[in-house]
């Protein structure tokens, strides 16, 4: 049942039926879909909503009646503030067959295709300390939590050092341990945090766009190779030697330390000058002998373990003959590119981010790669006839584009070209059900294979192949 409070209703006793979009549990009041944060299927509780709209609702809930099966404990503390991890609350197994539900849902629904029978999820070995790569957020002025207001105590810290609070810009929530990268992330976050309240060193105001420090990056590899990157919002000359030289000192397994100064008004650094403090200016990741050089701007898949699985189900599902021109598009770094290039005649590399082609083109030349070609430009703009003829026609496809999906251009220069195979990878299955279905006039997909690379989230990758029709 419903009754008001305020504008919104309450909703008394939902259960809750199913997993949704963006980590939101799903349930039903009348005709309306509810998204609810935070609870997994089989919950009964109470919802107070907090946003209407025509075909659903979305609210949060003030009290659990029942408690799913499904449910286990939450391991990290701050679990439902920090945003990160929504499903740590569910069972790693739940949460594998709710992701291969979401793959077949979105693949027939907005697909609307023929398909095969979609392959068992792979799930991830770790479920923690997973990541390569995380950010911080320094703020002068943090996220008071519920449980300090209810103290009633005076709060006489306000600085910290975490994550943004989900649809709140200026508020981060200050972090006491992680558990989505090992060690020493935690520790070097602690440190620098302690070590700037310490000397007085000020945090950044995100709303006046003022302070000295600003964010911290942290990549770590398999290979044991650690890079921090210490991004300043202000050039205050001898205080970054101050930060840097304490990093430098107390963390010596530091192999690559690095530096920005960042006084524009948004965090991106692709266009600002990075300095190397210390060590090398990148740190290098492995994978079956293959070495990936990682810059700070590198773009590289943040759960390594389940990368080389990735990697080695596309070379396996593109089935490259030794005479296959292959192309890769959406290459990033060339790591697709250069792990298959031994089982090709050529590939060819094409990617709008020039730094990740210049890595490419480094990664081939330092792995004796000899058989790749890299290209950097808009993927619409550099299919051209000349550019064809240039690199031959392709055998084989391998795209991996961005949430967005592919451009509709290139899907009609991919369909123009008829590769006989398509290997798409996606971190998105409702974009890519959308482009698999502007495919299906000359392809038809042949294999669907779902992985997890991100554990107590809702995000899935997953593999299609795609062979044309005759």
């Amino acid at each position: 049942m419903g009754r008001k409070k305020g504008r919104h209703p309450l909703i008394e006793g939902l259960e809750i039926a199913d997993a949704g979009a963006e980590g939101k549990a799903i349930g039903r009041f009348g005709e309306k879909v509810v998204f609810v944060p935070y609870v997994v299927p089989g919950d009964v509780v109470d919802v107070q909503v907090t946003k209407k709209r025509k075909n659903y609702l979305e609210g949060r809930v003030t009290k659990i009646h029942t408690k799913s099966e499904k449910r286990v404990t939450p391991v990290c503390s701050h679990f439902g503030i920090c945003g990160g991890c929504k499903w740590q609350n569910l069972g790693y197994e739940d949460q594998l067959f709710y992701k291969q539900k979401q793959v077949k849902d979105h693949l027939t629904r907005i697909g609307k295709i023929e398909l095969p029978e979609i392959q068992p999820i792979v799930g991830a070995p770790a479920t923690e300390y997973y990541r390569n790569k995380l950010e911080f957020t320094f703020a002068h002025s943090r996220w008071v939590t519920e449980d300090e207001i209810a103290t009633n105590d005076e709060i006489a810290e306000r600085r910290g050092v975490g994550f943004h609070i989900p649809g709140r810009f200026d508020k981060i929530l200050d972090v006491d341990h992680c558990y989505l990268q090992g060690e020493p992330s935690n520790a070097v976050r602690l440190a620098i945090k302690a070590f700037a309240m310490d000397n007085n060193l000020s945090f950044y105001n995100l709303r006046e766009h003022t302070g000295l420090l600003r964010n911290l990056i942290i990549r770590t590899t398999n290979t044991k190779q650690l890079m921090v990157l210490v991004c300043f919002g202000e050039l205050q000359e001898d205080n970054i030697a101050l930060v840097m030289e304490h990093l430098k000192g107390k963390f010596p397994e530091i192999t690559s330390l690095m530096y920005v100064v960042n006084t524009k008004q948004n965090d991106t650094i692709y266009d600002l000058d990075v300095k190397c403090f210390a060590g090398n200016d990148h740190i290098v990741e492995e994978m079956e002998g293959l070495k990936f050089k990682i810059g700070p701007k590198s773009f590289f898949q943040t759960n390594s373990t389940m990368a080389l699985k990735l990697y080695e189900i596309t070379r396996d599902f593109a089935n490259i003959k030794d005479e296959d021109v292959v192309y890769d598009l959406y290459t990033g770094t060339g790591t697709i590119a250069n792990f298959v290039a031994k089982n090709a005649k050529h590939v060819v590399g094409i990617e709008s981010v020039p730094e990740a082609i210049e890595d490419a083109k480094l990664n081939s030349e330092n792995n004796n790669v000899e058989n790749t070609s890299f290209y950097a430009g808009d993927m619409k703009d550099i299919f051209t006839a000349e550019f064809i003829a240039e690199n031959g026609k392709p055998d084989v496809i391998i795209t991996d584009p961005p949430r967005a999906g592919m451009h509709t251009n290139v899907i009609e220069v991919m369909l123009e070209l008829e590769a006989a195979r398509i290997v798409y990878v996606s971190c998105n299955a409702a974009t890519q059900a959308r482009d698999l279905q502007l495919l299906d006039p000359k392809y038809k997909v042949t294999k669907v294979q779902p992985l997890d690379m991100f554990p107590h989230t809702h995000h899935v990758e997953n593999v299609v192949v795609l062979e044309l029709r005759n």
